[in-house]
């Protein structure tokens, strides 16, 4: 450190008026300056720029964990203060979450099906339960409404829509971009939301009737009804809306350029600690093989039949 700060300072005031002020010889300064590099410091220069490029490509979010799984990803071992140390070298830190805000306009009139989760949001495979929610975006030119759906099992956002307007037909679009990334029909699905008037709509409905889907609506009073669709939604404002470099927003169509940027890095590339520290595709990948390895295996010892004598 006294090195450092006596190369800040030579330029404007010389080697051995600075050296005077710390009590330090000059000679101790020019022995130091020779003195090759050590270990430590070769590691943290060849670190440090890989570090950046792994916390910038993730859109700037990471904290300490994320990144060192990141950094030993790519082939490079490190702990996790060592880690910690070169990011406050470097300026950079995780985001974090900020508190919620309300887009549920419940419709009093509306019949509600019955809530069918409970406040459990797992599911043993793809395609047993989905959540959706609505958020908004404030831009310079007017207020986007996104709606995403999530699937429970791998947290894949499966569907999603960015609006002018909270109308049914935007909730409707995000289904029907869910049912694109999936089988036509749903059989045994479960579709939970919150009252929100769009989810408790005819044609709402009537879509999920026809891909086999049952409702579900979170119970009067209960704060957690929705919860795993609202962490999707706190974490799409932290990480993308109000994350590094992502503001002011201008434009509607800035949000939804930006939000197709974003849902292909979270379900591609994104960690998740809830996976396993992988991403959705990753997770769903693995469940795939190891279904399709058990299918195999249980096939195979299945022994044919005797034939009588």
């Amino acid at each position: 450190m006294t090195v450092q700060f006596i190369d800040r300072n030579r330029q404007e005031f010389g080697v051995e008026p600075v050296c005077a002020a710390l009590h330090v010889a000059p000679s101790t300064y020019w022995t130091a300056k020779r003195r090759p590099l050590s270990a430590r410091v070769l590691r943290d220069a060849e670190l440090m720029p890989l570090l950046l490029v792994l916390w910038q490509a993730n859109y700037s979010v990471y904290g300490s964990r994320k990144l060192q799984i990141a950094v030993r990803r790519v082939g490079h071992g490190i702990g996790r203060d060592h880690l910690a140390r070169l990011m406050r070298q470097l300026g950079i830190r995780g985001v974090k979450r900020t508190k919620k805000v309300n887009t549920t306009r419940a419709d009093p009139k509306a019949a509600r099906p019955a809530d069918l989760v409970e406040r459990d949001f797992t599911a043993d495979a793809p395609n047993l339960l989905w959540v959706a929610d609505l958020t908004h975006v404030a831009t310079w030119s007017g207020v986007a409404y996104v709606c995403f759906i999530t699937d429970a099992h791998s947290r894949r956002i499966v569907g999603w829509r960015v609006a002018s307007n909270m109308r049914t037909q935007m909730v409707l679009d995000a289904l029907e971009m869910a049912r694109w990334n999936r089988p036509t029909q749903l059989e045994g699905l479960v579709a939970h939301t919150d009252a929100g008037s769009q989810f408790t709509s005819i044609g709402y409905s009537e879509r999920l009737d026809e891909l086999g889907a049952t409702p579900s609506i979170g119970s009067v009073g209960d704060s957690y009804d929705n919860a795993l669709a609202e962490a999707v939604n706190a974490l799409y404002k932290t990480e993308l809306i109000r994350g590094p470099g992502h503001r002011p927003w201008r434009t509607i169509d800035d949000i939804e350029l930006a939000t197709l940027g974003c849902m292909h890095w979270y379900n591609t590339a994104r960690i998740h600690s809830r996976l396993n520290d992988i991403s959705p595709d990753e997770y769903e990948a693995a469940y795939t093989t190891t279904t399709t390895d058990h299918n195999k295996t249980k096939n195979h010892n299945i022994q044919p039949a005797q034939n009588p004598v």
